[in-house]
């Protein structure tokens, strides 16, 4: 198999990264954009994720961006502070191959080693089988669904709220 490498995202993976966002804005429904963000507004989403202090990973596969994955503010009123919601993506035809699983290992590794003590994952589409199987196997439980919530080629579609603690979870006070 080839080897696959999780790095911190760079500038340089930026226009990779777009592509792969584009991608599944135009076709899927994972995100809730309708139009695909330029990479100079992907560059500024990056810049502000990291500026705060979130990983943001990139699998990287023979030289190529294979997918990213992120964490950022689950909400941003003060007593969210200690919870972090995370995304995922993969490039097409990089599906089923253990990169996005991979890549969300490395993400709740740094988020709790960073401090924070959970992990939302919002999924468009309850019929998103792979996204949904993906976080329960890292631990993720069912917390609830968006019942058509949003609107995007031509259907309704909800959102699946799945989460999971970090480190010591709820069972201490937070440093």
């Amino acid at each position: 198999m080839t080897e696959v490498r999780i790095r911190d995202a760079v500038a340089a993976d930026i226009a990779a990264i777009a592509a792969i966002y584009g991608h599944h804005v135009r076709h899927g429904l994972a995100s809730f954009e309708e139009e695909p963000p330029p990479a100079g507004e992907m560059a500024r989403r990056h810049a502000e994720t990291t500026g705060r202090g979130y990983p943001y990973l990139v699998a990287e596969v023979d030289g190529e961006v294979a997918g990213y994955a992120y964490a950022g503010p689950y909400r941003t009123r003060p007593a969210y502070r200690h919870s972090v919601e995370n995304s995922v993506y993969l490039a097409p035809g990089r599906e089923r191959a253990g990169i996005g699983s991979r890549l969300l290992a490395e993400l709740i590794r740094r988020c709790e080693a960073a401090g924070f003590r959970q992990m939302v994952a919002v999924i468009g589409d309850s019929a998103n089988a792979a996204s949904i199987g993906l976080h329960a196997r890292h631990g993720f439980r069912h917390a609830g669904v968006l019942t058509a919530i949003g609107y995007k080629h031509g259907r309704w579609v909800d959102s699946v709220l799945m989460q999971r603690a970090l480190g010591p979870g709820d069972t201490t006070h937070p440093d």
